[in-house]
């Protein structure tokens, strides 16, 4: 066993600290709960994408570890976890997804997250998060762009950018998007969801919402269509899509078909999916693993129609 496997070690020497402080108060603080960052440069060119947008950015003191896969042990991303309900910004977000979330589910305390009144925000591996957290206490957070894989580009996609700064402002009141052969739908409920594997691992355990009268909304990365199918079909079979009033599929991305799918694409996929679902399905949300990604709210009521093959959100409904 190599010494960086010894939970007894020290930080290895690929933690580095930061003491980014911007001349106001810092509106976001950058936790890596998941997976270590790439490279530390696409760390802080996120940070300054995100300065550059009038945003205070401070990233934690261990946002750059890494620990095996992870972004720091399990206790050094708990301790970050702590360290942002502490801190004075907003806004906590995530540096990016890959995998180690739901190994620290049941350490995190649920309530003093909820209570903290923080806006948290990340996608991927950070869906379990999400719904843990409205699971346990009903809290919202928001779905939406990581720092060092979205921002941490050269050039971070324009309209992206826009929604995640109109969203986090309170400004977007409506998301409108191409949704061919949608079905019919004009209700209201509770948004949630993300990423459908990391939803899927949380079916049967303490942190899965319970939502009625929902709107969910699943995308995912490097699933073949028929894994899609079966995801979704286990979400009928276990009674939780009869309880929601709609389905919205995002971006289904980066899969290749086999010889072995005679064919069988995402298209045959969304068609069974309609015939079985039993409740409305519309198709093309802007989020997933993709450069386009909407910032959206996960445990809050929003409005949603379709009409013409295009669907609109509401976000925020003024009385």
């Amino acid at each position: 066993m190599s010494d960086h496997h010894n939970h007894d070690s020290e930080p290895s020497s690929s933690c580095g600290h930061s003491h980014d402080h911007s001349e106001s108060n810092p509106d976001i603080y950058v936790i890596s709960p998941s997976g270590a960052v790439p490279t530390r440069e696409r760390l802080e060119l996120g940070a300054k994408n995100l300065r550059s947008l009038g945003f205070g950015v401070t990233l934690d003191p261990d946002a750059a570890c890494q620990y095996s896969r992870f972004g720091g042990t399990d206790a050094q991303r708990l301790a970050a976890i702590e360290r942002s309900l502490a801190q004075p910004s907003d806004v906590v977000m995530a540096s990016r997804g890959g995998y180690g979330m739901t190994r620290l589910l049941p350490q995190i305390n649920w309530k003093a997250v909820a209570d903290s009144g923080k806006r948290f925000i990340g996608h991927s591996d950070f869906t379990a998060f999400n719904l843990a957290l409205l699971a346990q206490t009903g809290a919202p957070s928001l779905t939406g762009p990581n720092v060092s894989t979205d921002f941490g580009e050269e050039m971070p996609d324009e309209l992206m950018t826009d929604l995640f700064v109109e969203t986090l402002r309170g400004e977007l009141q409506i998301l409108s998007f191409e949704s061919p052969d949608s079905d019919e739908f004009d209700g209201r409920g509770i948004l949630w969801g993300g990423n459908l594997a990391m939803l899927m691992t949380l079916l049967g355990t303490p942190y899965f919402p319970a939502i009625q009268d929902g709107i969910l909304f699943v995308e995912d990365v490097h699933e073949h269509p028929y894994r899609v199918e079966r995801m979704l079909l286990q979400l009928l079979q276990a009674g939780v899509l009869a309880k929601q009033q709609a389905l919205i599929l995002g971006q289904f991305t980066d899969y290749r078909l086999s010889a072995a799918d005679q064919g069988y694409d995402l298209d045959e996929v969304i068609a069974y999916i309609r015939q079985t679902a039993g409740i409305p399905v519309i198709t093309g949300l802007p989020y997933g693993h993709v450069p386009l990604k909407a910032t959206l709210p996960i445990g809050v009521q929003v409005g949603l129609a379709t009409e013409d093959d295009m669907a609109y959100l509401v976000l925020d409904e003024h009385e």
